[in-house]
């Protein structure tokens, strides 16, 4: 448990064998090990056994380097300290960093992913709206992440009184792992989190799912602005292979799901069952294209949330490099 624990709350490298023989040009990605990344898991496993999906889209001299995140905030934290190029993350952490460096370090290339985020409470609860939830305590990934805001804009709009710190609820951001033990313990009245997470919470600690968040996107592919500048080419050929990892996932979803388990299995050093891939995959849409609208969407919750007070131009946001 203290080593699932670290896993999570930390960051890690995965190199293979392939990818430390190679010398030449690195690129370094991110990704969480949420089945709502599925692009990138599947194309973590490929790499790490030896059948790299980027590495044969990019050049011989390519090497790929994967880390695995928690959530968003750490990912984009990386991106903007130039430890990594692009990461798969939640479109709010990269819109507040966007916001914050006034469009000067982050770019969105592509989406990824739609749905898999959902609010789970207790299977005896009698919540239902926001009103519901004063007084009551409620887990997310991490402060300031996707599902993190959209909880809090919730609330707000409901008309409670929501800050960082406080407010009328309780928000406690807590590591996806822990989340399902304090929930069997009801230390937590409820639980804004995804896949598959959503799904285990179902499973293990018997919760229910209140609202579902089946048409936002909970995942894109992001860069940081120096990656998009000094390596153009490699950008548009990232890109251009995540579409086509995107296409091929959606043909071949069993041998998608199989690699998506194994690669959980790895990386959260946790048993993951075929049942919990195939109920979380239910809830997931893959989609590579991203639209400006969401993210004035998004916009709107991030300033709802109380993370942003001024409405940024977002005519840089998207970056189009195919």
């Amino acid at each position: 448990m203290k080593r699932l624990h670290l896993i999570f709350l930390g960051v890690f490298g995965i190199f293979t064998t392939a990818q430390l023989a190679v010398a030449g040009e690195t690129i370094r990605v991110g990704h969480f090990p949420n089945v709502t990344h599925v692009q990138g898991l599947v194309a973590h496993h490929l790499s790490r056994t030896g059948h790299g999906w980027f590495e044969e889209r990019l050049g011989k001299d390519v090497m790929v380097e994967w880390y695995v995140y928690n959530a968003g905030p750490s990912a984009i934290e990386a991106i903007l300290a130039g430890s990594i190029d692009l990461t798969y993350v939640g479109p709010n952490p990269a819109l507040n960093a966007y916001a914050k460096s006034n469009g000067a370090e982050i770019r969105i290339l592509g989406g990824a992913a739609v749905g898999g985020a959902a609010l789970v409470v207790q299977s005896d609860s009698a919540l239902k709206e926001p009103a519901d939830f004063r007084g009551k305590t409620i887990a997310t990934p991490q402060l300031g992440n996707t599902q993190d805001i959209a909880c809090r804009a919730w609330l707000a709009n409901g008309g409670l009184k929501i800050t960082q710190t406080g407010g009328e609820a309780f928000i406690v951001p807590t590591p996806n792992p822990d989340q399902i033990s304090l929930f069997q313990q009801r230390k937590l009245d409820a639980v804004w989190t995804v896949e598959p997470w959503v799904s285990r919470l179902e499973r293990e600690a018997g919760g229910k799912v209140l609202l579902e968040q089946s048409r936002d996107s909970v995942t894109v592919l992001v860069s940081g602005v120096k990656f998009v500048k000094a390596k153009s080419e490699l950008a548009r050929k990232f890109v251009q292979a995540h579409r086509e990892l995107t296409e091929w996932i959606l043909s071949h979803p069993e041998e998608a799901k199989k690699m998506v388990l194994e690669e959980l299995a790895i990386e959260t050093q946790a048993k993951v069952s075929v049942e919990l891939v195939n109920q979380a995959w239910k809830r997931i849409v893959l989609h590579p294209d991203v639209s400006i609208e969401e993210f004035q969407q998004f916009v709107s919750h991030a300033q709802r949330a109380g993370f942003m007070r001024t409405t940024p131009d977002l005519s840089r946001l998207i970056e189009r490099v195919q």
